[in-house]
């Protein structure tokens, strides 16, 4: 009789098998706001209204796009357009977006220029957007652009005088009775009599503005634009503290002047047709590019960036 039994049949180990999540990368969202001035009040400017023909229109198209790519728009026309109403708009997507979020940021109306009392600008003057109810200066809207979270994008686009740069030795232009030949720029006259009339005003907000970017370490934006350009190697040393990705297209150089239109400005104008409604497929620096190829040698768009921005650069227009 055979005695030996047949080994039972191996069994498979029981291996323990941890279930992995896949890391889902959340939806881009974005937001954006669209300020358009084809006036301001004359009691805030020394008497000077500043008319203009295209602002609300170009600040409307610039909507229309926005909500073509899915975007939330907030639209301030004019008497709207108060240093208040957009401070609290930028502040309330500040708070909302997170990193890879979009904001979207135009401005049409006049610029103009303060005296600069905290030393930063080799002429002297800071540059403004020229809001309904007083001016925004320069480096305000640096500070406010820096309350946005690490990562977010943000994407500018200025149909003024004001360029967001360090210099603008304004090259005067006479202002004719249509819209057609009036530039986007606060009289230099007109300037310095509002300045003087609220000179208390707009000192103390720059000095609050200095003291409050120092607290948080903020570069300051003028020093920056100073020493970078849009192929600097040096842009990250110089706004290493700067969260957000910038993109600045302004309407023109520093020594030109952003001429207002019937219909549009000439630069959102020349902006809509390149865009063709979706059409163009280009990334920014192309897109800047063939704007000013259909505009006059006397107004040129400027392109600046702020923060880690080169990948933001290589995305088509508008992207969310």
């Amino acid at each position: 009789m055979n005695t030996s039994e047949q080994a039972p049949a191996a069994q498979p180990k029981k291996t323990t098998t941890k279930a992995t999540k896949a890391t889902v990368k959340p939806t881009p969202v974005a937001q954006s706001l669209h300020i358009g001035l084809n006036a301001v009040s004359p009691a805030y400017y020394g008497g000077w209204s500043g008319e203009l023909a295209a602002c609300e229109a170009d600040a409307s198209d610039m909507q229309a796009i926005a909500k073509t790519k899915g975007m939330k728009p907030t639209v301030l026309l004019t008497a709207q357009a108060t240093r208040a109403a957009v401070l609290a708009a930028m502040r309330t997507a500040a708070k909302a977006l997170k990193s890879g979020d979009l904001f979207f940021l135009t401005y049409s109306g006049h610029g103009g220029q303060v005296a600069d009392v905290t030393g930063e600008e080799p002429d002297r003057k800071d540059e403004t957007w020229c809001l309904f109810d007083g001016q925004l200066i320069d480096d305000e809207l640096y500070l406010e652009l820096s309350r946005f979270a690490a990562g977010v994008r943000i994407l500018v686009l200025s149909d003024s005088c004001h360029s967001g740069s360090v210099t603008r030795e304004i090259v005067p232009v006479h202002a004719t009775t249509n819209g057609a030949g009036r530039p986007r720029m606060m009289p230099p006259a007109i300037a310095l009599r509002t300045y003087r009339e609220h000179q208390a005003f707009y000192d103390g907000l720059q000095r609050e503005v200095a003291a409050r970017a120092g607290k948080a370490g903020i570069v300051d934006p003028d020093a920056a634009l100073a020493q970078v350009t849009i192929d600097s190697s040096r842009l990250a040393a110089v706004v290493s503290t700067f969260g957000p990705a910038v993109i600045l297209i302004s309407g023109c150089q520093d020594n030109q002047t952003s001429m207002d239109g019937d219909f549009n400005g000439a630069f959102t104008g020349r902006l809509l047709q390149v865009w063709k409604n979706g059409g163009f497929t280009g990334n920014y620096t192309q897109f800047r590019n063939v704007i000013v190829a259909g505009l006059p040698a006397t107004q040129t768009p400027n392109l600046f960036v702020l923060g880690n921005a080169t990948g933001f650069l290589a995305q088509r227009p508008f992207t969310v």
